[in-house]
């Protein structure tokens, strides 16, 4: 479920700087300034966004990291409850044993 919001927290992003983008571009193209101009405005533009969505990328990597260690954490405590209900079946299922099969000197 949390995969799901993230993937489309990261979609809605994308989609943001890529219509900023797009709609900075056109309006510098439609002004009047002088081709130079033109082209220093569409540079640095092309590079805040560029910066912006490498943080995007980065904070979205550092929540991808914690989600992995909660599910790392959790998978392993999950393992160690399988590992202590295993043991006491065994040992339940030893004990019965016992109880149902008569020793050789009781027969």
């Amino acid at each position: 479920m949390a995969s799901d919001r993230g993937a489309g927290g990261f979609e809605v992003t994308l989609s943001f700087l890529v219509g900023a983008a797009t709609g900075f571009v056109l309006g510098i193209l439609f002004a009047p300034a002088s081709g130079e101009e033109t082209r220093k405005k569409i540079q640095e533009q092309a590079s805040k966004t560029g910066e912006t969505a490498k943080e995007t990328y980065d904070r979205i990597a550092q929540e991808a990291d914690k989600g992995i260690k909660v599910v790392k954490e959790k998978t392993g405590e999950g393992i160690e409850a399988i590992k202590d209900f295993v043991e006491k079946k065994k040992a339940e299922i030893a004990k019965k044993t016992k109880e149902e099969v008569p020793e050789e000197g009781q027969k």
